[in-house]
């Protein structure tokens, strides 16, 4: 009962805060409104057993907490009113708002009641929700952790702990975030059809980094965080769900859901790194890789191909080969190049570079590798410094190999990289 209930409650933890939000306009009143829902539902489920529209009883039950708090407000704001008043004298004064009266808004909707089938609640409070929370406004870095926090429901320390920062200064974070919000009147609404290819992009952009926030630790102990790949995996799905007609949507769900089902063989019973050419293939998601291999197919027939289908697609070449000497790297390299023309970015070209190395041999591919290497504008990212150790061992070059590995451990990497580049390393100088 336990586990079903907090599916249940991480299932509808989005819909209800997206509801609350936009009839309160507050996304703080809006959260602790549902958080005091969740646990009234935990104290009164397992007794009562889960009502037949779990996310209509979470909306009603947090939209009373919400009015009770906003009440709360309201006649604090007016005694505080009141007494500014009393001292300075300016009982007489005209136009000063009755804080105390409550609005007819609030009034009218206090005893309202949600119910049906959860299908049909919440969608556009969803994707209002997460537009919002992604706002070109905010910080990006502060739109990841909203999203986290308001709409997969994490609780603070957990993403401190992706963002490898304290948690009061996480919280303090995600504060000055809403009280931005707020305070720029930024509306929980779904842009326009105008606007809306633009922000997509924004959205689409925060649930990847959710999934890059999971799928590789930036420290620690642990490689992947699980948890994170599936709170990212569960918002593609939703959006997927709100948004069917968008081909790029559907191509990030594709791409997510092939690269997580390779999760299981990426490292070893000890925690330590398995390279992809060396994982026991057996051990990845096939179920999830055929979803997803079906997902991209379809998304590319729209004809209307963009950044993510193409990550799906090279996704889908190293997901659907059977064994590691049968991967297509050709049309991964051509893939990636038809990837440059939508993120020209050197990262692109070093992922590029690698497939280009392994296709053609590693010359090919270290030419370019140390072409970007040389230019700088990388040297904090271990990945490029990762690729050219590898690439310099296998031509034989074992001191420029064990220099770019000394690069890749001083750009900082989880505890299963470090113990990877030792042992390679150690290889080295035993040749």
């Amino acid at each position: 009962m336990t586990d079903r209930l907090d599916a249940v409650l991480r299932e509808h933890w989005w819909g209800a805060v997206g509801a609350i939000a936009r009839r309160t306009s507050d996304l703080e009143i809006a959260e602790d409104a549902v958080q005091e829902a969740c646990a009234a539902a935990i104290a009164q489920w397992p007794v009562d057993g889960i009502p037949p529209s779990p996310r209509g009883w979470l909306i009603t039950t947090a939209w009373h907490k919400a009015v009770d708090a906003m009440r709360r407000d309201a006649v604090r704001a007016e005694r505080e009113a009141a007494a500014v008043r009393e001292l300075g004298g300016l009982a007489g004064m005209t136009g000063q708002p009755d804080l105390a009266a409550e609005p007819s808004w609030l009034a009218a909707e206090a005893g309202q009641s949600w119910a049906g089938d959860d299908a049909s609640l919440g969608g556009d409070d969803e994707l209002a929700l997460i537009f919002t929370c992604c706002h070109p406004a905010l910080d990006p870095a502060a739109r990841v952790a909203l999203t986290l926090r308001s709409v997969c429901g994490l609780p603070v320390a957990d993403i401190a702990a992706a963002f490898v920062v304290a948690e009061p200064t996480m919280a303090q974070r995600l504060v000055r975030a809403k009280r931005k919000i707020r305070q720029a009147g930024i509306p929980l609404t779904v842009p326009g059809p105008e606007a809306l290819a633009e922000r997509l992009s924004g959205v689409l952009r925060v649930v990847y980094l959710v999934y890059t926030q999971g799928h590789r630790a930036a420290s620690g102990t642990t490689l992947v965080r699980a948890d994170l790949c599936e709170h990212a995996i569960r918002l593609a799905r939703q959006l997927v769900r709100i948004l069917p007609a968008e081909p790029e949507v559907a191509g990030l769900l594709a791409m997510l859901l092939l690269t997580d089902a390779r999760a299981p063989a990426r490292t070893g019973r000890d925690g330590s790194l398995v390279l992809l050419a060396d994982q026991d293939r057996t051990l990845w998601n096939h179920e999830q890789i055929a979803e997803g291999d079906a997902l991209i197919e379809a998304a590319l027939r729209a004809g209307r191909p963009g950044a993510y289908q193409l990550h799906a697609a090279i996704a889908a070449c190293h997901s659907t080969a059977p064994w590691a000497e049968a991967t297509d790297w050709r049309q991964i390299a051509v893939l990636y190049r038809e990837l440059v023309r939508y993120e020209p970015t050197q990262v692109v070209l070093a992922n590029q570079a690698a497939a280009i190395a392994m296709a053609e041999g590693p010359e090919a591919g270290l030419a370019i590798l140390d072409e970007i290497a040389a230019q700088g504008k990388l040297d904090r990212w271990p990945q490029l410094h990762i690729a050219r150790a590898e690439l310099l061992r296998r031509l034989g070059r074992a001191d420029d190999a064990a220099v770019a590995y000394q690069q890749a451990l001083a750009a900082g990497l989880p505890t299963a990289e470090e113990d990877f580049i030792a042992g390679r390393l150690t290889d080295l100088a035993g040749h």
